[in-house]
């Protein structure tokens, strides 16, 4: 099985119930997902995006983790989103990770 260089999480609120009623999900994380595997195509960058269930970090929402560098991004939107995947693409750390 081929490892992509990066795996993109982004919370979407799912609950160990199957609900999803938390912020990132009201603040429309999941309709993220789709714009971020678009800009990967468009980008040709080797990364793969998942969503996941509750990060805890709801005060930061919708929030989204890069790996491998392990940096967290919280209250992304499209514009930080495409920032985010042009620094991915350069290399770098894009700044707003959270702390």
């Amino acid at each position: 099985m081929e490892k992509p260089e990066h795996h993109i999480l982004v919370c979407a609120s799912f609950r160990v119930a199957g609900e999803a009623k938390g912020v990132c999900h009201r603040k429309e994380s999941v309709s993220l997902l789709q714009y971020i595997e678009t800009e990967i195509i468009d980008r040709n960058l080797d990364a793969r995006v998942s969503s996941t269930g509750c990060l805890k970090q709801c005060e930061h929402g919708p929030v989204m983790i890069v790996y491998p560098e392990g940096q967290w991004y919280g209250e992304v939107n499209e514009e930080k989103i495409d920032e985010i995947l042009d620094a991915i693409g350069e290399g770098r750390v894009a700044e707003g990770a959270l702390a």
